[in-house]
């Protein structure tokens, strides 16, 4: 009986012995498949966070997804735009997802030089201009609103009607909301108003950030009151709000170069939004660069995300979160199956 015992007890260490070796083997294989995988990257990647959230909802969408995904760490960063993009050139922050070219010359220099890669589109069909709510031109029959200035089509017009949106400071004047501080449309705008001539005719409201901006126009609209002023798209506003864009003379080369004198004034130009990398992080990741190269969205999408989020009272990493178990057909096809595996089986579990 002891002999026996002994054997017994020598081929349960045997086959102890084997199976350890073999789940080392397979340990060391996925190991070395895994790092494969995952590029020469051995750092959290620093998303840039702006002061908007169509920006912030897609870097946490983007980072969900790597996390998940991919298994890498990430973090993020807020700071003004032109700090985020000096950022990306010298591999302080490494991905933006919303970078707006025709207010960024330096993401333009940076790629240019290398230090910074164009990864491509987030969405292209993205809008700024000036606006009023439909109802100052159309009326509302529903709610009892006449048109208010039914021949306002193009800012040549607006003279005729600067009694309609009388700035209550400077009665003699109109009131123009104008762009968030510090953001290059604020700027573009002012030129715009001399250039036009509506600067004797109109004050350059500054509204203190993007909330209050559109709280001027969300309580201009709930009194169907006149309300005139610079908006861009994609924003919860234009899930929510019907707005008409005021015609300018058409965007040019020429007319754009001399914005700036005041003199000349034309329309924005077709705005790209484009995700942007650090060139030094693209390399050494490609497999998360293939991937933020393949994501894209759309304006009408994105709104309807920032819409959600003000009547859910959502941040923006709750919004990916929703938004990715509610389109998982969407986002698997910017990433190989078994990332999509991982980002679902994290889903699950939220």
């Amino acid at each position: 009986m002891g002999t026996r015992k002994a054997m017994r007890s020598m081929i349960f260490a045997m086959l102890a012995a084997i199976l350890t070796m073999t789940l080392a083997a397979c340990g060391e294989a996925e190991s070395e498949t895994d790092v494969e995988t995952r590029g020469d990257w051995d750092q959290p990647i620093i998303f840039g966070d702006g002061d908007f959230d169509s920006v912030l909802f897609h870097n946490r969408v983007a980072q969900y997804i790597i996390e998940q995904g991919y298994g890498y760490e990430t973090e993020s960063v807020f700071a003004g735009t032109i700090a985020i993009l000096e950022g990306m050139t010298n591999g302080e922050i490494h991905v933006r997802m919303e970078v707006w070219i025709d207010q960024a010359p330096v993401f333009l220099d940076a790629v240019e030089e290398g230090t910074v890669v164009d990864l491509g589109p987030n969405y292209d069909e993205s809008i700024q201009g000036w606006f009023v709510p439909t109802y100052v031109i159309e009326g509302d029959a529903e709610r009892g609103i006449e048109p208010m200035a039914p021949d306002l089509r193009h800012v040549n017009d607006l003279p005729r009607y600067k009694e309609l949106f009388q700035d209550p400071e400077q009665p003699d004047k109109g009131r123009f909301y104008n762009c968030i501080p510090g953001w290059e449309c604020e700027r573009v705008n002012n030129a715009k108003l001399q250039a036009y001539g509506l600067d004797e005719h109109f004050t350059s409201f500054i509204p203190g950030s993007d909330a209050a901006l559109a709280t001027s126009l969300v309580t201009a609209n709930e009194r169907g009151a006149p309300w005139l002023g610079y908006y861009w798209a994609p924003t919860w506003i234009f899930a929510q709000l019907d707005l008409t864009m005021l015609e300018e003379p058409e965007y040019t080369d020429e007319c754009w170069a001399q914005i700036w004198d005041g003199e000349v004034g034309c329309a924005y130009p077709s705005v790209r939004v484009q995700v942007g990398a650090n060139a030094d992080f693209a390399n050494a990741a490609p497999e998360v660069t293939e991937f933020l190269t393949n994501y894209s969205s759309t304006l009408e999408s994105t709104s309807e995300v920032l819409l959600h989020m003000l009547d859910t009272d959502t941040d923006p990493d709750e919004a990916a979160i929703w938004w990715l178990q509610e389109h998982p057909d969407e986002w698997a096809a910017w990433v190989p199956e078994d990332v999509a595996e991982r980002v679902r089986d994290g889903l699950a579990q939220q």
